[in-house]
């Protein structure tokens, strides 16, 4: 691909466009001190107004934006006012909060941490499986409650992951790294995404199959698809209540992807099964009674890179960002004609 990078043995000069809270998890001392070796940095605060005099000082002059969670958004306005810029490198997933129409129009160069972010979710989606095939939560309460192991020999035949039917809904990045997490294991997994093919099923191992299949035929299903217009309520009344008893979803996506209420009367009425990482609204009303659920395992949107994961993020970006001042090119590029599918 053709690279829009400076010229050959210069300097790009960048700066970080993010939230203060951001720019302090992910980019820690070690990294921002190996941003400057291959860049000319801005001094910090961080950019998180791009409408201030000082901001629009700093963009006069900059290359290539590193942003992050807070970024504000890049539109035609910003654009103006940061005439050479020409690449921005994400330390986070999704660019669609500040990567604007005007930005592709210009031909801004992308990059996304995305592919970083996944192996968290990935990881904590494949623990979440494992888990609850072994009923490790619920069996860790009754144990804690009577201090007595109990007879072993009548573990009812569902517990356990051997052979167990695992269903994942969209090859996204995040989906197909649980595919490949789920290798090394005695498990099936099936597969639902419309855009791919028998081919392409075939090689990532899984078996293609129909969205109701999908809830029908699982002992697990894990939900990876974006939040799109097309996309919401798309877990309806209908799939939840197809799924076999005792099943279990599985959502670290958006929880708008599936009809909260009707997951709600499945799990209190003791057919199914959630793990969610995401729900709708983002934090349940105090009140909503999947909190005292005991079906109900419900953690604060967690699974994607936090603590030491956020170096990760910034080793990828670090990566990206020496790529794109050496003219190679981002080995990790948003394509805006993939945009309506990503997340």
């Amino acid at each position: 691909m053709t690279s829009h990078a400076p010229v050959p043995g210069s300097r790009p000069r960048a700066a970080v466009a993010m939230s203060r809270d951001a720019a302090s998890a992910v980019l820690d001392p070690q990294s921002l001190a190996a941003f400057r070796r291959i860049c000319d940095l801005a001094p910090f605060p961080v950019l998180d107004d791009l409408s201030t005099p000082r901001a629009r000082s700093v963009l006069a002059d900059v290359d290539l934006l590193i942003t992050g969670w807070g970024c504000p958004r890049l539109d035609e306005d910003v654009l103006r006012a940061a005439p050479r810029l020409r690449a921005v490198v994400h330390t986070a997933g999704s660019v669609r909060g500040h990567v604007t129409e005007a930005c592709w129009e210009r031909g801004i160069e992308v990059s996304s941490a995305a592919a970083a972010n996944a192996l968290p979710v990935a990881e904590y989606t494949l623990s979440m499986i494992l888990l609850t095939g072994k009923r490790v939560l619920e069996r860790a309460r009754d144990y804690r409650a009577s201090r007595e192991r109990g007879n072993w020999l009548r573990t009812p035949r569902g517990v356990g992951n051997y052979r167990r039917t695992v269903g994942i809904l969209s090859a996204s990045l995040i989906g197909r790294r649980v595919v490949e997490l789920l290798r090394p294991h005695d498990v099936d997994v099936l597969l639902h995404d419309p855009y791919v093919s028998d081919a392409d099923a075939a090689e990532l191992g899984v078996e293609l199959v129909g969205l109701p299949d999908l809830f029908a035929r699982c002992d697990t299903v894990s939900v990876h698809t974006p939040l799109l217009p097309s996309t919401r309520g798309l877990v309806g009344r209908a799939l939840i209540d197809a799924m076999r008893t005792d099943a279990v979803l599985i959502n670290t996506s958006r929880g708008a992807v599936v009809d909260q209420e009707a997951l709600t009367d499945a799990v209190l009425a003791g057919r199914v099964r959630a793990v969610l990482d995401v729900t709708d609204p983002e934090v349940l009303p105090p009140d909503h009674p999947l909190w005292d659920c005991e079906n109900a395992l419900i953690t604060p949107h967690l699974a994607g890179s936090e603590g030491n994961e956020w170096r990760r993020l910034a080793d990828l970006a670090l990566a990206e960002t020496t790529r794109w001042a050496s003219g190679t090119g981002f080995l990790h590029p948003v394509r805006r004609e993939r945009l309506a599918f990503l997340a």
